[in-house]
């Protein structure tokens, strides 16, 4: 067995920890850009990230380029990082193409979900919608948990990774920005487990492409007040 000297030891777990402070930024900052605390056109700044972080920049700047790569904040002509606005039609887009995949997604998921966790699921759904509060941080987790539940049992990886990644770019448009479908959306979401609970492949495609439908009108006559 091969065996690391001090200096190897010593320069892998701190590799090991710069990766896991990496996360921790990319994290922290998707975060925030989820939530709007870093909204459309702002410019991001390295140094000031990494303070307000309370991490060393070179994590902060590999949570910025994972962002960029992932088309979240993009790069201006100088060099100048910034916050990404997405276009009507690019969300428009990006939610057809939701439409379809989630479709598929939840037809291959039904039957894969064990019912107590469907149950739970439900139970956390019902219980946010009891409190009705918009802001709520357990809306946000909620609905995460949700899609990625879908995503996941859809047992296919591409499938999931898409999905997760096409949902970054518009959960800008939260709970806390469109109040108005904070009881819409909790109902959509208890008619899509309903349907997982009954295995009935069908409904499940066509509460979830009914709910992205609703999301999509509502992202439209948000940004139509604008």
């Amino acid at each position: 067995m091969k065996t690391l000297d001090a200096s190897s030891y010593t320069t892998a777990l701190n590799a090991r920890r710069e990766q896991s402070l990496g996360q921790r930024a990319y994290d922290r900052l998707l975060d925030m850009l989820v939530r709007r605390d870093l909204p459309a056109g702002t410019v991001l700044h390295e140094r000031r990230l990494a303070e307000m972080l309370d991490i060393s920049r070179t994590p902060t700047r590999e949570a910025m380029s994972r962002l960029e790569t992932e088309g979240l904040i993009e790069r201006q002509p100088g060099g100048m990082l910034v916050v990404k606005e997405f276009s009507l039609r690019e969300l428009i887009e990006i939610l057809h193409v939701r439409r379809l995949l989630e479709r598929e997604s939840v037809m291959l998921a039904t039957g894969r979900i064990a019912d107590t966790v469907l149950a739970d699921l439900q139970r956390q759904m019902e219980t946010l919608l009891a409190a009705g509060d918009p802001d709520a941080p357990g809306n946000w987790e909620v609905d995460r948990r949700f899609h990625d539940l879908i995503a996941d049992h859809s047992h296919n990886a591409i499938l999931a990774k898409t999905i997760k990644d096409l949902r970054l770019k518009t959960q800008m448009f939260n709970l806390s920005r469109m109040p108005e479908r904070f009881e819409a959306v909790h109902h959509e979401h208890l008619a899509v487990v309903a349907a997982l609970r009954a295995k009935d492949a069908a409904a499940a495609a066509d509460a979830i492409a009914a709910h992205l439908e609703n999301f999509k009108q509502g992202i439209i006559r948000r940004l139509s007040e604008v």
